[in-house]
Parts: structure tokens; sequence; C-alpha cells
């Protein structure tokens, strides 16, 4: 959808940031240089644009709407797991193969590369670096894909107010 304004709601800078990173590769780079945080927010992906951080959730969300820029279908996806976090991705679909982005503290729990057929295989490589800090492997399931699409009325991608409607939704 778009607006006068861009890519439902992106100014032409943010528009000219996000279509620079050019590929889920370059999405997951920029990711990476932001710091991590931990306060308790829910942030669109315009205000980690502004902010220049952001934790998991806001991570997976914003490389969903980096993403959409690029021509994937904003996707997020919920490893969920037992006595642990829940880790939540943005993923995409290359020739048929799924892939992800995310911003994790840890990097085995970051990109993966579109190789993957099915999202159980895309699941499966995360389940051996998936532990918590007793070393008890965690992770014992994954959601369906959310097309984030389904909350373009919410302005989630440039909402100055927080969207926590997405993760009540996961």
């Amino acid at each position: 959808m778009r607006s006068r304004s861009g890519v439902n709601g992106f100014s032409p800078v943010e528009l000219r940031k996000l279509r620079a990173l050019k590929t889920p590769a370059g999405v997951q780079r920029f990711l990476d240089s932001l710091p991590y945080h931990l306060a308790d927010t829910s942030w669109s992906p315009r205000k980690v644009l502004q902010k220049k951080t952001a934790h998991c959730l806001e991570g997976a969300i914003f490389a969903a709407a980096a993403l959409r820029v690029l021509g994937f279908p904003p996707l997020l996806w919920d490893l969920e797991a037992v006595n642990d976090t829940d880790h939540v991705l943005a993923i995409f679909k290359v020739r048929g193969c799924w892939g992800a982005v995310a911003k994790s503290n840890f990097s085995g729990c970051r990109y993966r590369e579109p190789v993957y057929r099915t999202l159980r295989e895309l699941a499966m490589s995360y389940f051996n670096i998936y532990f918590n800090l007793r070393g008890e492997r965690t992770l014992r399931r994954y959601s369906q894909p959310v097309d984030l699409s389904r909350f373009d009325d919410r302005h989630w991608m440039t909402s100055e107010r927080s969207i926590w409607f997405i993760p009540e939704y996961l």
C-alpha cells in the first residue's frame, strides 16, 4: 500500500535508508550494527530508525518492514520456548526456500540464508543453539508466519506510539 509520503507512510529519507539495505543480508548487517537494548518497549520501525537501537521483537518488526520495502511480504515468525524467552524473526522466501533475519544478543540466533525448504527445517536450524542459562535446550515449537500487512490500518511501520498489538497477536 502506497501513500503520498511513501510505502505506508515512510518519508522519502526513510525509504532511501531502507532501500539502501538492498537484500535480506543487508537488513541483517544493519540490525547487527544497532546496539541491543533491554527496555520493555514495542517501537515501530520508524522509531527504531530514529533511536538507532532495538531488541529482538523490534528488530524482527523492523526487518519485516525493511523486507517489505525491498519487495518481500512482511512476515513475522515466533520460535516458542519453555523455561526461556521466545525468539521472533522476520522470514522471507527466495526461489522457494526460507531464510530469516533477526536481532539477538547471540549471533547464532540471527540470520539464516534462504536454503531451507520448509519452516520446520528453518526452525531446526535454531534448535542446537537455542538453550537457556542452565544449558537446557528450550525450543519447542514455532508459529505460522504472521503477515504484518494485516496491521496496515494501525500504521505499524511508522507509528509514533507503541505497537504492542503485534506481540499481543503473536
